[in-house]
């Protein structure tokens, strides 16, 4: 007996986990996954990959909670996988203290040697907690080995748009720009920052989705030389990439309403590095003047800066799943969970 036929677009890291997800859950589904570009190339090849037990209301720091999980135990399986454990020092003034408690699961206070050494690297009067088993991971290394093995029970569609989506009570058929038309049971949207583009917009013109723009620095120093930092009041975290070989400052840039397209040809500029010189003076002075390059992309974010798991459309027939408000990499197995619950039981019931 042969399982749903279910078509995923989008090749991100979200698409690819629902992808792999699927599969564990539903070996026998016939599934397709379609991709405008390479597997991975989109948003993905500039996320940080930094996970860390963080979220702003129960759901979020559930989601988190569970793509922990998930991502110890792959690595566990897989200890090949380009991830990179390490720990947070948290930082945050007093009167911040208990809204970080409450955001930050796992925090525990310092010892009297931690407290020596990286509190010479804060401002004065900062409280600090380690948040352990913390990581990074080469976000777009993970999306191709998940790519590599889904080839092997999946058919991966690469540099295919998709010109059509049409929904019907009983599925939904799927025009290609390379003429062939794919039918499904059910299609899983994964679209990231081209949220609002293409032929779905209209399916998800309800959904408010903004995107913003997304900017990263890079500093040449090497992990034994420093400690990873989280300032959950700002926003903002140094952290090691050891796959590259440099840290990265991610700081809140405010840029709205910019295109996906656009921002991929997007440069840092002189007013962001500004920018992020004057946010890291603010938490960690004396590393401020080492910023000079880093990344530029965009992501979706939605109206409850929560991400979104939801059928659009009429016939439960096409599901959305992404808006991940900067955290897309970090919550995608939890995403991925809740796309799939609602996918069975709309298969199972419709």
């Amino acid at each position: 007996m042969t399982g749903p036929r279910i078509v995923i677009i989008g090749g991100g890291i979200l698409g690819c986990t629902v992808a792999a997800r699927l599969l564990e859950c539903e070996p026998r589904a016939r599934l397709s996954l379609v991709d405008q570009g390479l597997i991975g190339g989109g948003a993905s090849m500039y996320s940080a990959g930094v996970h860390f037990p963080v979220g702003r209301s129960e759901r979020v720091r559930r989601l988190s909670g569970a793509s922990a999980d998930y991502y110890q135990t792959l690595h566990a399986r897989h200890p090949q996988l380009p991830m990179h454990g390490f720990d947070f020092f948290v930082a945050a003034g007093a009167a911040d203290a208990e809204q970080v408690r409450a955001r930050c699961a796992g925090l525990r206070p310092l010892s009297a040697e931690e407290r020596r050494q990286v509190m010479p690297e804060l401002p004065y009067g900062q409280e600090v907690w380690r948040m352990p088993d913390c990581h990074a991971m080469d976000v777009q290394g993970l999306a191709q080995w998940y790519a590599r093995r889904l080839r092997e029970r999946a058919e991966l569609l690469e540099g295919v748009g998709v010109e059509a989506i049409r929904e019907h009570v009983d599925g939904v058929s799927v025009l290609l720009s390379s003429g062939r038309s794919l039918a499904a049971d059910a299609v899983v949207l994964c679209p990231g920052p081209w949220a609002n583009e293409g032929c779905w917009r209209e399916l998800t013109a309800a959904l408010d989705i903004r995107v913003k723009k997304v900017v990263a620095l890079h500093l040449q120093r090497p992990p034994e030389h420093g400690h990873a930092l989280f300032f959950p009041v700002e926003d903002a975290f140094l952290a090691p990439l050891p796959q590259r070989g440099h840290w990265l400052f991610s700081y809140t840039c405010q840029q709205w309403d910019v295109t996906p397209d656009r921002c991929r040809q997007a440069r840092v500029e002189a007013r962001e590095i500004d920018e992020a010189r004057e946010a890291l003076r603010g938490i960690a002075p004396a590393l401020a003047q080492q910023l000079g390059s880093g990344r530029v992309f965009c992501d979706a974010y939605s109206p409850s800066r929560e991400p979104l798991v939801q059928f659009v459309g009429r016939h439960q027939r096409i599901l959305f799943a992404g808006a991940g408000n900067g955290s897309g990499y970090r919550l995608a197995p939890g995403i991925a969970a809740e796309a799939l619950a609602l996918l069975n039981h709309a298969l199972t019931t419709g």
